[in-house]
């Protein structure tokens, strides 16, 4: 695979949340969160899917890379990892949402699954 132009090396897009919320009801893109197991049962944007380790096959295997992906965490830093690890799997459109599920919840506390 040829990369001609280094700056244009293949990355992650930050998110906001407000960003998130205005294509949410679109249902364009899937939102992962990975979370522990406790923390996505309490609390998840809504339809967000658990991505776990055991999961994260699954996952791989099932979605369509070409689908934009939008990655949830704490705070938004473990979600920048996960987001550029997906990139790598030949995701198309990864996004890492900044401040995570805590800023989300802050700003959107009705648009929670539990």
């Amino acid at each position: 695979m040829s990369n001609n132009s280094a700056s244009n090396e293949e990355s992650f897009i930050h998110m906001q949340v407000e960003e998130l919320a205005q294509v949410l009801n679109d249902k364009t893109h899937v939102v992962v969160d990975i979370r522990d197991e406790g923390a996505f049962a309490s609390g998840r944007i809504t339809d967000a899917q658990h991505l776990t380790n055991e999961s994260l096959a699954d996952f791989l295997r099932e979605a369509d890379p070409d689908a934009p992906v939008v990655v949830c965490c704490y705070h938004g830093h473990s979600s920048q990892q996960a987001a550029q690890f997906l990139i790598s799997q030949d995701f198309t459109k990864v996004y890492s949402l900044d401040g995570g599920f805590t800023q989300w919840q802050l700003q959107y506390p009705d648009n929670i699954s539990r």
